[in-house]
């Protein structure tokens, strides 16, 4: 179906140019990644940022849609006759109501494979981060903590261990998941997966767990599953507490897959040793988020995905 609308090209049956609206591009393009591709399909308005409240207005007229995050309920979308496709600036799609979508016959596509490697590297990243700490410990040496040592090398990281040996326990083993498990295979890991399908097949070894298996077994848990009615707050405070006290959390997925006031008392009774967050439930952070009080966190503003090869092949690949 979107191959045909490809195929019917940049125009509408009465010859005009199709009407592209992009609803909030600051986030795929602050400046560093051209709209060009997609301008040469018909005649493309940006919008940095959209609120709710300005939807209808901005996009009446159009015939396609791009969105990141601007939400497109069933109401909104009945208010917009003329819109024939919508294509989503990421890979989640939960912003849309396809199923009112699918009664008008609206495509809605997605771009799944953008940010593949861009969020394995940095959930690699935050792992290092948590066992190495070489920021940390580059700070104490310039506050002077190195010359005030006796010894010739100090360390004040109780995690300082090596990587060698651990399991890395993986909630959604999709491109991003297995990606991560080859990374954590080259540190000579051991990996375990957990997915609906159970249908990967990879080149390095790995074993399928269960949820509670991955939680009582992990040194490190990652999510990478996208987030749907049933597994919303997945991680709760009975899932934390079969976790090893030793053990890292990381989500890079959907901030909703977490409780995140339960996470925030594991954290600061150690239930668990530490834990790594790239989202949370409402974006922009709130100010009342327990997570911003939780020791031992590492907390960082949606940006797993947010290098310029993947803003470049997503925008390459939505035109």
């Amino acid at each position: 179906m979107l191959q045909s609308i490809v195929d019917l090209g940049d125009t509408r049956v009465d010859g005009s140019p199709m009407n592209i609206i992009v609803l909030d591009g600051f986030t795929l393009n602050p400046g560093d990644n051209s709209w060009s591709k997609v301008e040469t399909l018909g005649e493309l308005t940006v919008y940095e940022r959209t609120s709710e409240e300005q939807i209808i207005e901005r996009a009446k007229e159009a015939d396609i849609i791009l969105t990141n995050k601007t939400p497109l309920s069933a109401e909104t979308l009945s208010r917009l006759p003329r819109l024939k496709f919508i294509s989503v600036l990421a890979t989640g799609y939960n912003v849309v109501d396809t199923a009112y979508t699918s009664e008008r016959g609206i495509p809605v596509s997605n771009v799944p494979v953008y940010s593949t490697d861009s969020v394995a590297e940095f959930v690699f990243s935050v792992i290092l981060d948590f066992y190495k700490r070489p920021a940390f410990h580059s700070d104490l040496v310039k506050k002077g903590a190195w010359e005030r040592s006796m010894d010739f090398c100090f360390w004040d990281n109780p995690n300082f261990t090596e990587l060698a040996g651990k399991t890395l326990g993986i909630i959604g083993f999709g491109r991003i998941g297995q990606r991560l498990g080859e990374l954590g295979s080259a540190f000579r890991m051991n990996i375990l997966g957990n997915s609906r399908s159970r249908s990967a097949t990879t080149s390095y070894p790995f074993e399928w767990a269960s949820l509670d298996e991955i939680l009582e077994r992990s040194d490190i848990v990652s999510l990478h599953c996208p987030l749907t009615q049933d597994n919303h707050g997945l991680i709760d405070a009975l899932a934390l507490a079969k976790m090893k006290p030793t053990a890292f959390l990381v989500n890079t997925a959907r901030g909703a897959l977490i409780d995140e006031q339960a996470l925030a008392d594991a954290l600061n009774q150690s239930i668990i040793a530490g834990a790594a967050c790239d989202v949370v439930s409402v974006e922009p952070i709130l100010a009342h988020n327990p997570l911003l009080t939780a020791k031992n966190l590492t907390l960082t503003p949606h940006i797993a995905w947010a290098t310029i090869e993947a803003r470049q092949r997503m925008m390459a690949v939505t035109a």
